[in-house]
């Protein structure tokens, strides 16, 4: 670093400044990484958990809580929560099948 206000040095892993500067990345010529099967399985299943999550949001947005049993500011901050677990149950169950096409299109970009 030169000065006060200089930025350090980015760097990408397994990449050289050279490669990128010469555009082998769009050449296709840059290293692939590659995952381990329960490593993409577990990204996959993580994906589908987080847009089952994000859906469920949009469709509890409009729901009225009663006054008796629920509302309140605890709702409000648990929610979230529940409809993140409600995510990963929906996922885990596979019925949905969003995994499966992740999966399938990670190990594609994988390919050589």
């Amino acid at each position: 670093m030169s000065g006060p206000m200089s930025m350090p040095a980015l760097s990408t892993p397994g990449v050289s400044a050279s490669d990128l500067a010469s555009g082998a990345a769009a050449k296709g010529k840059l290293p692939k990484a590659h995952l381990d099967d329960k490593a993409i399985d577990k990204a996959a299943k993580e994906f589908e958990g987080q847009f089952v999550s994000q859906m469920l949001t949009q469709m509890w947005q409009g729901i009225e809580t009663d006054g008796y049993f629920g509302g309140g500011n605890g709702e409000e901050m648990f929610r979230g929560l529940m409809i993140n677990e409600y995510g990963k149950q929906i996922a885990q169950s596979g019925k949905l099948g969003i995994a499966d096409s992740v999966r399938n299109a990670m190990l594609k970009m994988q390919e050589v």
